[in-house]
């Protein structure tokens, strides 16, 4: 089986260790409490909403990088996408059951947060936004537009993935380690596939001020529909009646600040603080996380057993 060499030169096309490996997880939610940072109503809340947040948003990763697949030139770069979409795909899935299987099954209403999802991804950011016909001349540059799009979505994820990583507060209060072992099990393949996204923009033409314009209105919005979302599961809890928690009003925005400091949550200015590298015209996403530590998580995840049980491999560094 021919391996797929290291590639260190900033010069080429991919800068991501080895090869990727797509992991089959299965995750069983029969008793992971609605509150599974026992304590921490608003920070088990506020963490749920990724679950409604990302299928969507992973799903339409895999499609839009479909379609830039026969753009790419450089043959590993070709594996890394490929590989990026099956691990995404996995993602969509397990997030996907976890609304159908968890959020549901506790009585959290999730169609009001998921449509939003699906109307940003399947009508404003669709191939044709808006049902409005793209030109066939200005075709390219709306898939690059929205490659960069991903690519600051991937430089946030990964920054949120080694917060999960790396974040022992949950072990100490007895979080529930099924969700647990979700976000770190997504986490860790964020930190190993946190180059790809980034390799694909430069490599079809996205360039520095694009990709600065693009960071300045993605951060926002990620954190405009995290926070939106996570108040509208809060407004259902009876704890927080009469709190009628808001987007719009500095109420939530003042508690996330407050509850980050029990360790649960990260706090949202240091949230937005770790994108700042990504506004450099030097930065490198290799230098954002470590490959070595994302695997040693994902070697020793329940969720990911499966996959090594099933002769899959650790991913194989090149020297």
């Amino acid at each position: 089986m021919s391996v797929i060499p290291l590639i260190k030169s900033r010069s080429q096309a991919s800068h991501t260790e080895g090869r990727l490996i797509p992991r089959k997880v299965q995750f069983d939610w029969s008793e992971t409490p609605l509150e599974w940072i026992p304590g921490q109503p608003f920070a088990s809340h506020f963490i749920n909403e990724i679950n409604m947040i990302l299928p969507a948003g992973e799903f339409w990763f895999c499609r839009l990088y479909n379609k830039a697949l026969p753009y790419v030139t450089d043959d590993k770069l070709r594996d890394d996408v490929q590989m990026f979409i099956r691990q995404e795909a996995m993602h969509a899935r397990a997030h996907g059951g976890a609304i159908a299987e968890y959020l549901k099954a506790h009585g959290v209403e999730t169609e009001r947060n998921t449509k939003i999802m699906e109307w940003l991804f399947e009508q404003l950011l669709a191939d044709d936004p808006l049902g409005i016909k793209t030109p066939k001349l200005l075709e390219r540059q709306w898939l690059v537009f929205r490659l960069g799009i991903i690519a600051a979505v991937e430089h946030m994820t990964c920054v949120l993935g080694n917060y999960a990583m790396d974040n022992r507060t949950w072990d100490q209060v007895g979080a529930d380690p099924v969700l647990l072992d979700l976000l770190r099990w997504h986490g860790a393949e964020e930190v190993e596939h946190r180059s790809v996204a980034f390799d694909l923009y430069t490599h079809l033409g996205g360039g520095y001020l694009s990709r600065y314009y693009l960071s300045c209105l993605v951060v926002p919005l990620v954190l405009g529909l995290w926070v939106d979302g996570a108040a509208h599961i809060m407004n259902q809890d009876p704890r927080y009646a009469g709190e009628k928690f808001s987007l719009w009003k500095p109420k939530v925005w003042l508690r996330w600040a407050k509850e980050s400091k029990s360790g649960h949550l990260p706090h949202p200015v240091w949230l937005i603080l770790q994108q700042l590298p990504y506004f450099s015209p030097w930065y490198d996403p290799v230098k954002e996380g470590s490959t070595e530590k994302a695997l040693a998580y994902l070697n020793s995840s329940p969720a990911a057993a499966a996959a090594s049980s099933s002769g899959q491999s650790a991913l194989r560094l090149v020297k």
